[in-house]
């Protein structure tokens, strides 16, 4: 009798391991489905965003930088407002340099009116136009003459098309200082959460600012922190195909692939530690034109701090 209860037992234990082996191996097959499907739809994008510039590497490196050894590099944002029909102007320029070893990351807002001279033409005019004259390597070209450092990256963003991104992801949670109107919408003072469009306008506001420009500065690097910390978080993973869609419409950028998954490697933990560095000038007019002038004593010292940071 005891027997027959034994192997009664033992077929119920045998098939419900049975069941739990097929329940995995259905899983485990959902999953690397998912993975591969994942990892399909981040490569279409990175190779749609993937724009090389006609160098092999800055004129002010002897040699080119090897991020596998994790040796410190530096990367230009341009956010270019451009529409059908025009060649648009860079209404951002951020200035990023990554040192692995310190642990750290560098950002420089370059106001878009900074007067200096616009290599490739041999005028001095804002630094901003360097996009409309010549594109995103006039622009590498004519920051890396203003602050005397190599310029080894860029990463360019549609800013019209920048509120698919936030989309994407959900939209942003924003820390707003006052409360003020941009482009019919209304944005109190406290936190608030921001759609595509909304943000948008959020980051473009600049008139009512005490800090003008760079009051503006700041609402962008909130908007994009914003999407960086929605992008990597648990309820993006569900709408991936969106994220990498609204990237490879609206990016572009000379790293490819495999230095995206090498950065990602080698200097994640930077990111944890960002400093922001301002440049100090005012504003002044010349034939009627108003430009942000950058004393010369202030260049160096943004220039030796760049430097050092990138160990030159």
């Amino acid at each position: 009798m005891g027997s027959r209860i034994e192997k009664g037992t033992n077929k119920k234990k045998k098939k419900w391991v049975k069941i739990l082996i097929a329940a995995f191996g259905i899983l485990f097959i959902a999953l690397g489905a998912y993975v591969f499907s994942v990892y399909n739809s981040l490569t279409d994008a990175v190779e749609t965003m993937h724009e090389p510039i006609e160098r092999e590497k800055s004129e002010k490196r002897q040699e080119n930088i090897s991020l596998k050894e994790a040796q410190p590099f530096s990367v230009l944002l341009l956010g270019v407002d451009q529409r059908k029909g025009d060649t648009g102007r860079s209404d951002t320029m951020i200035v990023m340099t990554v040192n692995a070893e310190k642990n750290s990351v560098k950002m420089l807002s370059i106001p878009r009116d900074t007067r200096t001279e616009i290599i490739g033409r041999g005028t001095e005019d804002k630094i901003n136009h360097a996009y409309a004259f010549g594109g995103v390597k006039m622009s590498m070209d004519t920051v890396e003459n203003f602050l005397d450092i190599p310029i080894d990256y860029y990463l360019q963003v549609n800013m019209e098309g920048f509120k698919d991104i936030v989309d994407s992801v959900g939209g942003v949670t924003v820390q707003n200082n006052f409360s003020f109107s941009q482009d019919g919408n209304n944005f109190p003072k406290g936190e608030i959460t921001l759609s595509g469009s909304e943000a948008l306008a959020y980051s473009r506001m600049r008139k009512e600012d005490p800090n003008g420009d760079f009051g503006r500065q700041d609402r962008q690097k909130q908007i994009i922190k914003g999407v960086i910390k929605e992008g990597a978080s648990l309820n993006s993973l569900t709408n991936y195909s969106n994220i990498f869609g609204a990237l490879g419409n609206n990016v572009k950028t000379n790293l490819t692939f495999d230095e995206m998954v090498t950065v990602q490697s080698k200097y994640r933990s930077a990111s944890k530690n960002i400093e922001q560095l301002k440049l100090e000038g005012s504003g002044t007019k010349i034939g009627g034109i108003y430009y942000y002038s950058v004393p010369n004593e202030e260049e160096i010292r943004i220039q030796n701090e760049l430097k050092e940071h990138l160990g030159l």
